[in-house]
Order: structure tokens, then sequence, then C-alpha cells
């Protein structure tokens, strides 16, 4: 006769399993714009049998320690917005934010039993950035320049970059590129840049474009204009524009008689006449006056 076989009983155990809890995070990582308005997207779940009595965000989770609620802190009070529910939704947004919030943010929830507790892990890592226009350092008149507006991470939300002169928007330079392009550079196009993006108020600082030339228009004026006697005292003003400042050189026919910008002639006499021009000089080239003639009575 065969030995009875043993009675097994099975014990079912009815728990929780860690599949049941969990928060999924639209963006792990945000790189936003200073002074916009950042929404954190997510949602949560939890098993059947829990009732929600509290949500709210935290960041920079430390183990072992209960993590704070922001929207109660001042830092946040007034710039955090719970868009979210007690069921499935926990999206937040966090307006005018500034580099200060750079942080790791994790959504937690506390369920109405005392192992009911949830922290979204790993959260959502958000960098703040500015922007900062950069150009080359040197640009000579009949350049091609290319400035960029740059941010410190790549920006989540498709932007359209908008460039500015001397605070006047440049209507027709609105791009997704970062970048502004200025073919053969003109003086006229010296000034203070700066970039914003589309939508936001905040603007870049600005940045001085500083464009070289060669002189132009160089002229020579007398002082007092009108008859000159002889014994008077005369000056001669060579008038330039360039940029850098051209050093200036004076001279009688063909002979150097002196440099600086004003030339004085003191107790002049027939000595002194005959045709002056001056010459104009900087690094980018050189331009002479027209002559101007001084006749002594």
């Amino acid at each position: 006769m065969a030995p009875p076989l043993p009675l097994i009983f099975l014990l079912m155990i009815y728990g929780v399993s860690s599949a049941d809890w969990g928060v999924s995070y639209s963006h792990s990582h945000i790189c936003a714009l200073k002074d916009s308005s950042v929404i954190m997207s997510c949602t949560y779940t939890y098993p059947t049998g829990y009732q929600i009595i509290k949500v709210y965000w935290t960041k920079d989770d430390k183990r072992g320690e209960e993590p704070p609620d922001l929207s109660q802190g001042l830092e946040y009070s007034q710039r955090l917005q719970y868009l979210g529910d007690k069921q499935q939704n926990c999206t937040v947004r966090l307006n005018h934010v500034t580099q200060k919030d750079s942080h790791m943010y994790y959504f937690r929830f506390i369920t109405d039993k005392p192992d009911g507790k949830w922290t979204g892990t790993p959260g959502v890592s958000l960098t703040v950035t500015d922007l900062q226009v950069e150009s080359p350092e040197r640009v000579t008149e009949g350049d091609s320049v290319r400035l960029t507006c740059k941010s410190s991470c790549t920006l989540t939300d498709r932007a359209t970059f908008i460039w500015y002169r001397n605070s006047q928007p440049l209507t027709e330079r609105r791009d997704r590129n970062n970048e502004l392009l200025l073919q053969s550079v003109r003086r006229e196009d010296a000034g203070r840049y700066s970039c914003a993006l589309h939508g936001h108020t905040y603007i870049s600082p600005a940045l001085h474009l500083n464009v070289m030339y060669p002189p132009r228009s160089v002229s020579v004026s007398i002082s007092p204009s009108g008859e000159i006697v002889e014994g008077d005292s005369v000056t001669l003003i060579c008038s330039s524009d360039s940029n850098p400042p051209a050093e200036i050189s004076w001279f009688k026919g063909g002979t150097s008689v002196g440099s600086g910008r004003i030339y004085n002639i003191s107790k002049i006499s027939s000595d002194h006449s005959g045709e002056y021009k001056c010459k104009s000089r900087n690094e980018h080239g050189e331009k002479y006056s027209d002559a101007v003639t001084l006749n002594i009575m």
C-alpha cells in the first residue's frame, strides 16, 4: 500500500507590490530661460484601497529626512502653483525662475496608511539659464560678422530668437537660429546688441559691437577765419572720422611741420604763407585732407 501523500497547505500572502507605486515625469531634464515659467508635468499611481491625503513637490531629496513641501517656504510660496489633483495628475508650474532655482525636483504624495508615502525618484533636473551675446573681439568694416545668442544649456522649448540694436528690435531678424549674421559690416552697424526669446520678457545684457574703419572725411579749418595779418596767431584744426582714433600729421607743401589734431602758428609772418594739409592715419589706412592756403597780408 502506497504511503499517504503529505497534505500541502499553500499560504497566500496578499500584499502591495512596489510596482503599484510610481511617478512618471514627462521630462527628466528641463532647460529654462531666466524669468520664464516652467511646467513640470507628471502622473502618479498608487494601490487600490489607499486614499491620498497630501500631495506636494520637494527638491534635493535627502535620505532619512522628511522632504519639505516647497509651497510652504518663502522662496517658492508665491511662485509655485500645483496644477494637478489627488488622483493621477501631479503637474506643477514654477514662475519667474532664476538660476538659484536650478535643482532636482521631486513629486511626493502621502496616503491614509502608515506605509503609504512615496517620492518619485529620479525626479526632474531643472537648469535655469540666462542669455549672453558673443561676437569676435575685433571687427573691421567690410567683414562678415556672426553674433551668437548663447545659453548655458539647450533650451527644452523650441525657441524663436529676437535681436536688438541699441534697445530697438531688429524686426527682420527673427529666427529659430541663435545667430545673427551681419554681412559686409558697416560702421553704422556699430552699437549695443542684445537678444531675447519671442514670448519672453528677459533680454540679455547688451554687447557693444565696435566696428573699426580707416580715416575718412578728413578736412582742415582755420581759426580765426577771414583775413590774416602778419603778427597774428593762427590755429589749424584737422578733423577726421576714424576708429580707432587716428594719428594726425601736418604738412606745408611736401614738408612735415607738426603733429596732433591742432597746429598753432604764433606771430605769423610771410614765411608761413603756403598750402597746408593734414594726414590722418590709423592701423586700417590713411587719408590726406584737401590743402588750404594761408595768405599773409
